[in-house]
């Protein structure tokens, strides 16, 4: 048996290695765009903000009505709304899918409309709880910031329902680019209204975020047409009356919760960082704009794509099981082959990164160093956190969110626990700089997320059969990654002192060269797979 051939990523996905791939490239292909245009918006922010108390309300106002878009955009809506929907296109129910689409629609405007009113008027009351090292100025900044936010988000999650309905079409470079519109709108703001010198950091701050209002209604724009090409029979109705749409908005709760879970640990997270040292709330969202880079556009790439695949499988238990455990095996090592050296470049030459990206303006040295220190921190937990994306897919596939609900629980409880200790008890006992703490969430958060992924394997592994990758293999990868570190740090070692984005383009082209090289040498498929790609290019 095979899997079902439309949708269309469902079919490319079933043509051998290279069709299965052509998903994941097309939405690490948008990943990358939307985070390049994203890393660009943040190097101008941190041009014009630095690590100022501006910057601190910016980041802490930014995360606190994002939490919209996360419990009820692509993660949840994705986890939900693609199965069904891609099950029914697959059986050629295109009417029935359309009505499903319209009905999620209706549902998901009248959720978000209620939650962006009570959010704009209750934000007063919630900030002490968010923020509570936050006082004065910084406070009163932050409340207007969050009011301003909100509409803004609620339209992110409508552009989230148009990633929905796209990628269960095959349509996947279009839902992943087009954040580089919200990106864009946000970049020309900054340059526009920052570069005039007329705005103090606070007036900039404001100005930004009516930007990122109408940045987020373009990104709905520019997806809706296409949608509406896609799906000719949608019916946009309030009902809850269809099989399909009670089995999406069953499926939606688990995964809600989950998310919740998960967002729950982010915002202990910020509230910890609240209570360090000026800047810290501006550092680590500097950092997490990396580290979530490869997590983004390998663990989600993958993860994503292979979603709907994976959801269109059908035939004998037996028969779905091997078919998942291929696509998985498959999956997981093309992951690895790019997170585990993120994750050795983060440890061993963040702050090159950092100062690559962000070291002009109002962002210091010591800032770079400080955003190197959290870099490492997240690098504990980078290929957990990317694998783990994988199996849960796999578990939402086979329409299980209690699983990894469960495991998402364990989870954060973990991070708050071992987060407080790490970011407040720990620097002081040992007497280092309380901004250490900083670098303890991140690592603590990485250990945590190792647990999960543990417990997210053993489980399917009894449910489908083992799978993963070979220990030899990672430890290649590791072997490769520090042998390429070491390069790294030899070219950072001949290079006169100069400008950090002189120091960058000297430096992590080595790194990239040597680990390809060494990957290459020591038979890692995706490495071969890219060299050949190379040499017929270069004939």
């Amino acid at each position: 048996m095979t899997a079902a051939a439309p949708p269309e990523s469902a079919a490319e996905g079933e043509r051998g290695p290279r069709g299965r791939r052509r998903p994941a490239v097309a939405v690490a292909t948008g990943i990358l765009l939307s985070r390049l245009a994203g890393l660009v918006r943040e190097r101008v922010f941190a041009h014009y903000f630095g690590a100022a108390g501006a910057a601190d309300a910016f980041s802490a106002a930014f995360r606190i009505p994002n939490l919209l878009q996360n419990l009820f955009g692509e993660g949840a809506l994705s986890a939900s709304f693609i199965p069904v929907y891609a099950r029914l296109l697959a059986r050629g129910e295109r009417a029935d899918a359309g009505r499903v689409a319209g009905a999620v629609l209706a549902l998901l405007s009248l959720a978000v409309s209620l939650l962006v009113l009570v959010g704009v008027l209750a934000t007063p009351l919630v900030i002490d709880l968010i923020a509570p090292g936050f006082t004065g100025e910084r406070r009163a900044l932050t409340i207007v910031l969050v009011r301003v936010f909100f509409p803004s988000t609620g339209l992110l999650v409508l552009s989230a329902w148009c990633l929905g309905v796209l990628n269960s079409h095959g349509r996947f470079l279009l839902s992943y680019a087009a954040p580089v519109v919200w990106n864009a709108v946000i970049i020309a703001t900054l340059l526009y209204y920052g570069g005039a010198g007329h705005q103090r950091p606070d007036q900039l701050a404001l100005t930004v975020a009516w930007g990122s209002v109408l940045a987020s209604a373009l990104q709905f724009a520019v997806q809706l047409p296409v949608v509406l090409s896609l799906a000719r029979d949608l019916r946009v109705r309030l009902d809850i009356r269809s099989a399909e749409v009670r089995a999406v908005v069953r499926n939606f709760g688990p995964v809600f919760v989950g998310r919740g879970v998960v967002q729950l640990s982010a915002y202990v997270d910020q509230i910890l960082s609240t209570l360090l040292p000026l800047g810290s709330v501006a550092l680590i969202r500097y950092a997490q704009n990396l580290s979530v880079l490869p997590i983004s556009l390998f663990g989600m790439s993958v993860s994503l794509a292979e979603l709907p695949a994976m959801s269109g499988l059908h035939g004998s238990e037996a028969e779905v099981s091997a078919m998942l455990r291929a696509r998985l095996d498959a999956g997981l090592g093309r992951i690895a082959f790019f997170v585990v050296p993120s994750a050795m470049a983060f440890l061993a030459l963040g702050d090159v990164v950092a100062g690559l990206i962000y070291r002009t303006g109002r962002f210091t040295a010591g800032d770079t160093r400080w955003v190197w220190a959290i870099l490492a921190g997240s690098a504990v937990g980078l290929l957990a956190s990317t694998l783990g994306r994988l199996y849960s897919s796999a578990y939402y596939a086979l329409r299980d969110t209690r699983t990894p609900l469960r495991y998402a629980v364990i989870r954060v409880t973990l991070t708050v626990v071992l987060g407080y200790a790490c970011a407040l008890p720990l620097p002081r006992a040992i007497g280092i700089d309380p901004k250490w703490g900083m670098a303890g969430l991140t690592a603590s958060a990485g250990v945590a997320g190792w647990v999960e992924f543990a417990l997210l394997r053993r489980t399917l592994g009894a449910r489908i059969g083992p799978t993963g990758i070979r220990l030899s293999r990672v430890a290649s990868l590791w072997v490769a990654s520090a042998l390429a570190a070491a390069t790294g740090w030899l070219v950072r070692g001949v290079i006169p002192p100069g400008h950090p984005v002189l120091l960058g383009a000297a430096v992590l082209p080595a790194y990239g060269i040597v680990y390809l090289a060494a990957t290459a040498a020591l038979g890692i498929p995706p490495a071969r797979e890219l060299v050949r790609a190379a040499a017929r290019r270069m004939r």
